[in-house]
């Protein structure tokens, strides 16, 4: 097979045909199952599983599914957040801590399962803190993954061990100062996304962003992330300096994705000022769809609790709508770009499409200087 004109220095590096990723997204799993990451593998690019809320033995039982269904590189996305307020993995000594320190904030959180009518589910598992992602790091490295990715946090205290076992490491960033302390850390990719992206993401849009980024790392290659859904914008990225894209929310209406139907339906509907940037879910900022959640939570009057505390808050909500059938209660972390987003498509369509629309659209430039 001939290389594709969008062929970078990154589909040498990892043995994949285009430059472009599914971006680990961790909605409990539903967001990148094994299907979804295979199917990306089988169509060229590389697939990456979001495991963040997921234990050490989920994740590795997900690694071997995907391994199962193809035999092409694929990675794992984790966060790594910097504090976590002394986190524990007991996830009932966590809420009595909030019943304690925060007696407002745990009101207002049984308010809303009142509010919408729900009965109370407790859910049961972990919570994230130190021990839990270090059994989860110790997962991937043990299954000897092709790539390691950090979509939150610095990942640079898993930079040698992952070296050792043969596995690359890229790490998530949205502004310089972030991007040079990953590279002094040892990451072998950056990946440079802009405010406009979905789940947790920053305050610095994409066109600034990704080549300030790159000009600051180089030659530590720079991965475009945040609002890439078609052949435009990933043309876009590597415009700006990047050597791959990645790509979540279309992704996310991918046919072998997981997620939610109604999720999928709000992303197909919604306008691209309906994904709003909101602490509610997790204490840190993510963009999600906008629903009555974060509509109560901002009304409120409360300051979000620090990573891990605010999850474990509404982790209570969460399981009460899960098993009511109520997803429009969850939260939907989706990107801007969704307001272009019309309907689902088998992942290697979408993929490819992308591929073809972006050899296009260097053809229409090319023909632009005659």
């Amino acid at each position: 097979m001939a290389k594709s004109v969008l062929h970078t220095s990154l589909c040498d590096d990892l043995k994949i045909e285009y430059p472009i990723f599914l971006a680990g997204m961790g909605v409990k799993g539903h967001a990148t199952p094994p299907e979804l990451v295979a199917a990306v593998c089988e169509a060229g690019g590389m697939g990456i599983l979001g495991c963040s809320w997921l234990d050490s033995d989920e994740v590795r039982r997900r690694i071997r599914a995907v391994r199962n269904l193809t035999d092409r590189p694929f990675g794992v996305d984790l966060l790594l957040p910097a504090s976590m307020t002394d986190a524990t993995p007991d996830r009932a000594e966590m809420r009595a801590r909030i019943e304690r320190d925060h007696p407002k904030h745990m009101a207002f959180a049984r308010s809303l399962i009142e509010k919408f009518g729900l009965k109370t589910v407790t859910p049961t598992g972990g919570v994230l803190s130190a021990d839990f992602i270090r059994r989860q790091v110790d997962a991937c490295l043990e299954e000897r993954i092709a790539v390691f990715a950090a979509g939150l946090g610095d990942p640079g205290w898993v930079v040698p061990l992952a070296h050792q076992a043969g596995i690359k490491v890229m790490g998530l960033v949205g502004n310089v100062r972030n991007a040079k302390r990953q590279v002094q850390s040892g990451v072998d990719y950056v990946i440079a996304q802009g405010y406009e992206a979905g789940g947790h993401t920053g305050t610095i849009a994409n066109f600034p962003l990704i080549p300030m980024v790159v000009d600051a790392v180089s030659p530590v290659p720079v991965i475009a992330a945040g609002a890439i859904a078609d052949g435009r914008t990933l043309l876009a990225g590597l415009a700006l300096g990047a050597v791959g894209a990645w790509v979540g929310t279309a992704f996310l209406l991918a046919e072998e994705s997981q997620l939610y139907p109604a999720h999928q339906d709000e992303i197909i509907r919604g306008a691209a000022e309906d994904f709003v940037i909101t602490r509610a879910y997790t204490g840190k900022t993510a963009r999600d769809y906008r629903n009555d959640v974060i509509k109560a939570w901002d009304e409120s009057g409360l300051r979000a609790l620090p990573m891990p505390l605010q999850g474990v808050l509404l982790d209570d909500l969460i399981a009460s709508a899960e098993a009511a059938g109520r997803p429009e209660l969850i939260n939907n972390p989706a990107g801007q770009i969704a307001g272009m987003l019309t309907r689902k498509r088998p992942a290697r369509e979408i993929l490819l499409s992308m591929v073809a629309e972006a050899e296009a659209g260097l053809d229409r430039l090319a023909a632009m200087r005659s």
